[in-house]
This record gives C-alpha cells, sequence and structure tokens, in this order.
C-alpha cells in the first residue's frame, strides 16, 4: 500500500518539474528580432564562403565599414568596383528628395540622382490636373563612363547620397556617388525663389584614378512628352526639339514622323512641348550632341498620353582627369516674356517666324498685345490688336483698292482688245500695256500693296498659337482661346476636321467668302483664261479648305480672321461709297490718255523688244 502512494506521489512529482522546465523555457525563447538576426547572420556566412573576392577582403574597406557591411562591399565590387562604397551607404534606396520654390515642385532620386518628378505650381492641364513635365518614369538621365578596371558603369544604375541646404534663399542639393567621403560624382541643384531656371552641376572630385577618361563620357537624356491640351494633334504640331550650336545658330527636328541630327557645340537644347518647354543649358558646349526626337501621336482619334519622345547624348570632355560643367536647366512655360528675360537666347526656341516675321513679332506684335492684355481681357485684346493692325495697314488697303478700282474703270476696253485680237497674243499684250501706260495703271499696282501685308499676316499666324497669355483665357463661348472653341459634338470623325464644331472658324470662313467674292470674284470669272484653273472654284474652295484647317486650331487665330476680314470688308465699303468716285476716276483716266505721255526707258525698250518679236513672227 505504501508503494503505491509512494509511485503516485513519485508521479506527481515528476509532473510539476516537467511544467517548470517547460515554463522556464518559453520564458527564455528567442524574439522575433533575434531570429531575424540570426538568420542575418548565417546569409552574410554563407555569403562570404561564395564570394569570388571574399579570401582577400580590401583593407580600406574593412576599415570604412563595419564588419557586417564589409561583406555587402565585397559583393558589390564584384559589379561596381570602386564605386560599391555607394551600394552600402544608408541613402542606397529608392527615396526621393523634394525641392521646391513659388513656382516649381521637384523631386531627386537616389537612384541615379536625378529629377524624377517637375510641376508646374501655377498651371493645370485641359483636363484640369497640374502640368507634369517629369513623372512616372517618363524620363531617362543617365552618366555612362568607363573605370580604370575596365568596368563600363551607368549612373542611373547606381544610387546617390544627398544632401540639402540653403546658400542665402537658395535651395541646394547635393547628390553625391561615392567611392570614398572624399572621393565622388556630384549632381548639384540650385533652386532659386520664384525661378524656372534651377543652376545644375556635374562635377567630379577624386576620380583621376578612378574614371578611364581616355575612353568616351556620354550623358544621356531622354524625355516623353505629356499630352497638355484638347487638340493632341494641334499640340503636337508645336511639339519640337529644338537647339541653339555654333556661335548662335538656331535649328530643330521635324514636326511630324521620326528625326535626328548631329550637331557640335550645342550651347542649350529645348525638349519642347508647345506651351510648356524642358531646356538643359550649359556654359561649356557640348562638343557632340546626337539628337533624336520619334512622334508617338498617330491620330487624333487615339486617346494618347503622350505626343514626342525626345532623346540628347552629350560627349562631355573631361580635364585634367575630372568633370566640372555648369549648366542649367529650365522647366516652365514656352513664354516669349519669361525666356526672353533670361538672355540666353532661349527665346529661338518659340516658332515665331524666320526672318522678317520673327522681328515683326518680337517687337511690335508681341509687345502691343502684352500692353493690351494688362488692361483688357485676351478676347478683347485680340479685337483691339485686330483693329490696331487694320489701321495701321489701311493706306495699303486703299493702294490696292484705288489700283481695282482703275483696272475696273478699264476692263471694258481691255476686253474689246482680248477680242480684237484673240488669235495675236504678242499684239494683244503689246496694246493692253499701251492702254494701262496711257491710263496711268498697272495690274502690279494692285499686287506690291498686298504683297506689304503679307509679313503682318504671317507673323500673326505664327503669333496666336505660340501666345503662352491666351492659354485658358475665355472669351464669349470659347472657353479657351489657344485652344479650338467646341460648340457641338459629332457622332463620328471626319478626316481633317475632326468630331467637334468650332463656331469660331465657320464665322472667318464666311467673313472669307464675303470678302473674295467682293474683291476678286467678278473680275475672275471675266478674265478667265483657257486652260486656267477655275479661279472662281478656288475662291470657294479656299474658305472650305480654312474652315477644316481651322476646326482644331487656337480659337484666338480664327477670331482674329474673322474680325479682320470683317473689319476689311468694312473698310473696302468706306472706301467705295465715301473716299472713291468711280466717275472721277474715269475722267482722270480719260485725261491722262488724252496727253501725250513720255515713256520711260524701260517702257520703251519693253515695246521695242514687243514690236521686233511681232515684225519676226509674221516674217515666220
Amino acid at each position: 500500500m505504501e508503494e503505491k502512494k509512494f509511485d503516485k506521489q513519485s508521479m506527481i512529482g515528476f509532473l510539476l518539474i516537467g511544467a517548470i522546465l517547460l515554463f522556464m523555457l518559453w520564458q527564455n525563447q528567442p524574439t522575433e528580432e533575434e531570429l531575424a538576426a540570426e538568420k542575418a547572420k548565417q546569409e552574410q556566412v554563407e555569403a562570404a564562403k561564395t564570394s569570388p573576392l571574399a579570401a582577400e577582403p580590401s583593407e580600406k574597406a574593412e576599415t570604412a565599414v563595419p564588419q557586417d557591411d564589409s561583406l555587402a562591399l565585397e559583393r558589390y565590387k564584384s559589379t561596381l568596383g570602386s564605386f560599391a562604397y555607394s551600394a552600402t551607404l544608408p541613402s542606397a534606396t529608392d527615396d526621393v528628395t523634394e525641392i521646391e520654390n513659388e513656382v516649381l515642385a521637384l523631386k531627386v532620386s537616389n537612384k541615379g540622382g536625378f529629377i524624377t518628378e517637375a510641376r508646374l505650381k501655377n498651371f493645370k492641364s485641359y483636363d484640369s490636373v497640374p502640368v507634369y513635365l517629369i513623372k512616372d518614369g517618363n524620363t531617362r538621365f543617365n552618366l555612362s563612363f568607363n573605370t580604370s578596371d575596365n568596368r563600363t558603369l551607368n549612373s542611373e544604375n547606381m544610387y546617390f547620397e544627398p544632401t540639402l541646404s540653403k546658400e542665402g534663399e537658395n535651395h541646394v542639393l547635393s547628390m553625391k556617388l561615392k567611392v570614398s567621403d572624399s572621393e565622388y560624382l556630384e549632381y548639384r541643384y540650385t533652386l532659386k525663389p520664384d525661378d524656372y531656371m534651377m543652376g545644375f552641376g556635374i562635377k567630379t572630385t577624386g576620380l583621376q584614378n578612378v574614371m578611364n577618361t581616355s575612353q568616351p563620357v556620354n550623358l544621356d537624356w531622354e524625355l516623353k512628352g505629356y499630352r497638355h491640351a484638347k487638340s493632341i494633334s494641334y499640340e503636337n504640331r508645336y511639339t519640337r526639339l529644338t537647339y541653339e550650336y555654333e556661335d548662335g545658330s538656331h535649328d530643330k527636328l521635324g514636326q511630324s514622323g521620326d528625326d535626328d541630327a548631329i550637331e557640335t557645340d550645342v550651347n542649350w537644347f529645348n525638349f519642347r512641348q508647345h506651351f510648356f518647354s524642358s531646356i538643359l543649358l550649359t556654359d561649356q558646349p557640348f562638343e557632340k550632341v546626337t539628337f533624336t526626337s520619334n512622334n508617338l501621336v498617330e491620330d487624333e482619334e487615339i486617346d494618347t498620353l503622350f505626343t514626342k519622345q525626345y532623346g540628347a547624348k552629350m560627349a562631355l570632355k573631361p580635364v585634367n582627369g575630372e568633370l566640372n560643367y555648369a549648366m542649367d536647366f529650365y522647366y516652365g512655360p514656352t513664354d516669349y516674356q519669361i525666356l526672353n528675360n533670361y538672355d540666353r537666347d532661349i527665346d529661338e526656341a518659340m516658332p515665331l517666324g524666320w526672318g522678317i516675321f520673327g522681328v515683326i513679332n518680337k517687337y511690335v506684335i508681341i509687345p502691343f498685345f502684352n500692353f493690351l492684355i494688362t488692361y483688357f481681357p485676351a478676347g478683347i485684346a485680340i479685337i483691339l490688336l485686330t483693329i490696331s493692325m487694320k489701321l495701321l495697314l489701311s493706306p495699303v488697303q486703299y493702294k490696292q483698292y484705288l489700283s481695282q478700282a482703275k483696272m475696273k474703270v478699264l476692263r471694258p476696253e481691255i476686253n474689246e482688245i482680248n477680242e480684237k485680237y484673240a488669235d495675236n497674243a504678242m499684239k494683244k499684250q503689246q496694246e493692253t500695256m499701251k492702254v494701262y501706260s496711257k491710263a496711268g495703271a498697272s495690274p502690279l499696282s494692285g499686287c506690291l500693296p498686298g504683297l506689304l501685308q503679307i509679313p503682318v499676316f504671317y507673323a500673326l499666324f505664327t503669333f496666336f498659337p505660340s501666345a503662352f497669355a491666351l492659354r485658358h483665357k475665355s472669351f464669349l463661348w470659347a472657353d479657351d482661346l489657344s485652344s479650338y472653341d467646341k460648340i457641338a459634338d459629332l457622332p463620328f470623325h471626319i478626316p481633317f476636321y475632326g468630331d467637334h464644331v468650332s463656331l469660331f472658324p465657320i464665322l472667318a470662313s464666311i467673313a472669307i467668302f464675303i470678302y473674295m467674292t467682293m474683291t476678286t470674284g467678278q473680275s475672275m470669272q471675266q478674265t478667265q483664261q483657257p486652260g486656267m484653273p477655275n479661279m472662281k472654284f478656288l475662291m470657294y474652295l479656299s474658305p472650305i479648305m480654312m474652315l477644316f484647317f481651322f476646326n482644331n486650331y487656337a480659337s484666338g487665330l480664327s477670331l482674329y480672321y474673322f474680325i479682320s476680314n470683317l473689319i476689311t470688308i468694312g473698310i473696302m465699303l468706306v472706301i467705295k461709297n465715301f473716299i472713291l468716285d468711280e466717275d472721277r476716276i474715269h475722267a482722270k483716266i480719260a485725261t491722262a490718255k488724252a496727253k501725250p505721255k513720255k515713256q520711260n526707258r524701260f517702257s520703251k525698250k519693253f515695246s521695242e523688244m514687243m514690236e521686233q518679236a511681232e515684225k519676226q513672227q509674221k516674217n515666220k
């Protein structure tokens, strides 16, 4: 009985002891952090066994980094060489550093050290979202170079260490790709207050023996331009890569399709996106740049996110084994007034026309329009600009209409000559010239005043699509004078016209038709020559072509043409009914014909040549 009792007590004791042991084991089990640390330690041991450089660790690496990081350093050396140090720093992440001022907000990534987001604070796209020039991987910025240990490295794949500071009111961001604390490649960004232009520099320190500068050092910048306007085909027409090279020459790549060019001594280039620009400028010209432009827009029907993809590959020239380039980035509006203020000729990136057309825009139209828009709404400013231009050219138009009136009075005589010498073209021409000479009239006197108006006409044609001041400015039914003024949507797409109806182009086409009818319709039909195109048909076709052409254009330009032609029609009616008297003109011509008129040397020589030619024709 006692033996059974002892066995029972022993069993209870063993159970108590076991429970106590289990409790103690549970209390002393490792935490999750301790387990993770042990796992990392085992991975480092395994990595050290498999690393080809594990048997010969760098003395500098051992002293520069802790024991745990030295193993990672050796692993990175197999691919990065001396730049392996940069991959072991706490900054070796995909973090970004944000810098901004009143107009510009930027994000710069540790990986690659370049700008991965550029937002213009004061502007919106056509769909009311902020204007981003760089966002979501639409850009690539890479420095490609060779090292002394025969590696080719790309900065876009390596990690820079950021340091943000202030110099006065300027934000300064230093991005360093380090070999050591005193040896590095540096990108330096300097952002001034309230400025779209940002200082940018590329500099190496202590890398003479690390970089192999006998091999090419290339800087590559690529950018896909975001769509910002309602009509992507219209926006894409003014989205072009432009640049300055060889002491002030300017050029651009193709407007449509794909294009490329190789230029030397490039001072700046602009990845222009119609109303917005991304420009890289350099104090030391790039010796050689390869430009590329690829069109990403198929047609208006496809809802495309991007317009064009740009690329620029620049050859950098080291001095004494080091790089030192002072540059600038411009991220901002393609506004002539802003660009011109920098005094770097970047206003030449705007499509204002070449030669005399650009001069008229820069020194007449743009200053005057900027003055008007300061005091008046944009639509009223366009009307006032149009009235001013028409009044300025009204003397020229008076000369043109006077010539047309003289030709109208002489038309019966000219028709008689045409009938009389229908089979003798040379005699007909000779007699016609005599009539014009005696009457003091000339067909060219009507053409020359018209030619004088062409520079102003073309200058205004290039001004309105480039006028940033019209962007998102409304007038009457047009909500944006820099885009089309849609009044109705179409259930289908018409080639070259679109899927909507714009009203200002319709009004402008009607006004053009009335003007052409008043000036040339009747005379063209009466003077129609055999074998020549039907000019009256072309007169009717012209307004229709304008209607199709301007349906997707800036409504500000259509408004200008509408008002311009209305004013022209009004001036012509005033001249015809209150200034010019056709009876008086007829009397003056009759008096001039009655007086003997001495021919000038040119007219006399021309008459003699005509007479000789006529004699030779008779002899044949």
